[in-house]
């Protein structure tokens, strides 16, 4: 009988304390508030406390404030949503570059490095928030970096200069929805596949929009629907994109092009042989900048009948999320 009791604690300890260690499994929202009202002041302190691999979802909530943290969503982490309470005002900022010396040695940071948040977890959600690289014009500023699968990016604030939103790994699938994104060069860039639809795509230099390294194999790349594309005054002469690799594919089509989109739309990167390869097409877009007369001769217009197979359910293989 003393045994049995003595199990029974035991049993009865290994459970309070389990429950102890988990505390966060029950609530399905987290607050993070940098003011101190909430019980987190970081976003990284919440982010910490999830369980891995959950099968449930789970928000943080993240209060009005600018929040300097660099972030990761790390690959064990599944079905978070990190959600701003106001997309103007909830932000994550950081200011790394790629000339910044990695901290205790003499080698610089590189492109990969700089991001302010760099997701590798399958299933995130980021809604309604700011997220910036706010570096000076100084190399390379990555401000969000994608590398996990399934992922949503909605009513977000995406700001930077050079290589602003870093797609980063081929096959996988990322919808962008009602998104403000801004760069100078290349600010839209990597091997993901990855749907824009209703975003505001904002240059702020004379360059190129998007760089796309799709794999040869992979069928589809970007694919921008009614998105709009606008200007700085200073930024008059934009290209559409330019191959970071030779397969790059890229489409805009039903989106809104301003006056400062290149009549040729498209470049090669200083390469002929992209010409052969790199996969650039328009469809069914207006504006100042849609003509299509001058286009370069290797991009292609789509035919109505091409265009109706380009849906979300095809491009992701799966219905939108």
């Amino acid at each position: 009988m003393r045994k049995l009791l003595l199990s029974l604690v035991l049993v009865l300890a290994g459970t309070l304390a389990v429950n102890a260690a988990n505390k966060y499994d029950n609530p399905d929202t987290l607050f993070v508030a940098r003011d101190g009202t909430a019980e987190f002041r970081n976003i990284d302190d919440a982010i910490e406390v999830c369980r891995a691999f959950m099968e449930y979802h789970k928000v943080i909530f993240v209060k009005k404030g600018t929040y300097k943290e660099k972030l990761i969503v790390p690959s064990w982490l599944t079905n978070i949503e990190i959600c701003g309470e106001d997309r103007g005002n909830s932000i994550i900022t950081y200011d790394d570059h790629a000339n910044v010396f990695i901290p205790g040695t003499d080698r610089k940071m590189g492109t990969f490095r700089t991001y302010t948040l760099k997701v590798q977890g399958n299933y995130i959600t980021l809604k309604n928030i700011t997220i910036e690289n706010n570096a000076a014009k100084l190399g390379q500023a990555v401000a969000l970096h994608i590398e996990g699968d399934h992922i949503l990016v909605q009513n977000c604030r995406l700001l930077g200069n050079q290589d602003t939103v870093y797609t980063g790994r081929a096959g996988s699938r990322i919808a962008f929805y009602d998104c403000y994104i801004e760069g100078t060069t290349d600010f839209i860039f990597g091997p993901s596949i990855a749907w824009f639809e209703n975003c505001e795509i904002h240059s702020k230099s004379n360059s190129y929009i998007t760089a796309a390294s799709t794999p040869a194999g992979q069928q589809y790349g970007y694919v921008f629907h009614k998105c709009r594309l606008t200007a700085s005054p200073e930024a008059t002469q934009v290209y559409l994109g330019r191959p970071w690799r030779p397969y790059a594919a890229t489409l805009f089509m039903n989106c809104e092009m301003g006056s400062h989109i290149r009549p040729e739309g498209w470049h090669n990167w200083g390469k002929q042989s992209n010409e052969q390869t790199a996969r650039y097409s328009e469809y069914n877009n207006h504006g100042a900048g849609a003509a299509t007369k001058a286009r370069v001769a290797w991009s292609r217009q789509l035919t109505k009948k091409e265009a109706a197979k380009v849906t979300i359910k095809n491009v992701f293989g799966e219905e939108a999320w």
